[in-house]
């Protein structure tokens, strides 16, 4: 059992919890908690290590570790207390290797985030872009880090389910040739109902705060708002995306 903080595995395990540099520089993330853990292991991630107290229990997920010839390090509730993003851990924690983001050769849906910063919202954004199959999300450089620990707990395992990648505009603007690109506005002259989701597109989401940057804006095809009541200014960008994402998802696209 590990009962120092000054362990090495423990070290890496904060410092990983901590900092991007760290996260780019090793290559690895940490998820907490038995239902990312579950969830990584059936989608066949092996972790570099697992960290788990005495308290812990779950026979699901202990099928799971023995199944891929694991060991389980234990370590005590203190040290696990000192490892933890949450105030209360549930006792399992995973280093696994950061998800390699292998995008498809045809994209035909793309969901792109501009400068959305809060890692529970963009973690939100991540779980409901799974859930309403899309082909990828780009995320452009002053996006929140993707592996940020709020990050994984908001997408709930939708970093293994949707190929999701940190790219410069240059790039983002290459993989969106030949679609039509659509951004979400406030003012913009179509309502997302009307717009055309049969053809290969992507959308585009920004700040609240802020919208959209010049980058996006120059990438854009066509403006599309959701209509509001009350003098509504604007909605949250993950209950925006929810509501664009599934309708677009009614339209089937054309070859399919």
């Amino acid at each position: 059992m590990i009962t120092s903080v000054h362990n090495d595995k423990i070290k890496l395990v904060k410092a990983l919890q901590e900092t991007t540099k760290t996260r780019r520089k090793e290559e690895l993330i940490v998820l907490e908690g038995m239902r990312l853990v579950r969830d990584a292991l059936m989608g066949g991630h092996k972790p570099a290590f697992l960290l788990t107290t005495s308290g812990f229990h779950d026979a699901t997920v202990s099928s799971l570790i023995r199944a891929a010839g694991i060991e389980a390090i234990e370590v005590d509730e203190a040290v696990m207390q000192h490892v933890s993003d949450t105030r209360q851990p549930q006792g399992i924690l995973g280093v696994f290797p950061m998800p390699k983001a292998a995008l498809p050769d045809h994209l035909q849906r793309i969901l792109i985030l501009d400068s959305i910063r809060d890692p529970g919202n963009l973690g939100t954004i991540l779980r409901t872009a799974a859930a309403a199959g899309v082909d990828a999300v780009l995320l452009s450089p002053t996006c929140a880090d993707p592996y940020n620990p709020k990050v994984l707990r908001g997408g709930m395992g939708a970093h293994f389910r949707v190929a999701v990648a940190n790219m410069e505009w240059e790039h983002i603007e290459q993989l969106c040739s030949g679609k039509t690109v659509y951004m979400a506005d406030g003012t913009g002259e179509t309502l997302y109902d009307q717009a055309d989701w049969s053809k290969d597109w992507a959308l585009i989401i920004g700040s609240e705060a802020h919208g959209a940057g010049d980058a996006a804006r120059h990438l854009t095809s066509t403006h599309i708002r959701i209509p509001m009541a009350a003098d509504t200014e604007s909605l949250n960008a993950a209950i925006a995306v929810g509501i664009i994402l599934f309708e677009a998802q009614k339209h089937p696209l054309k070859g399919e």
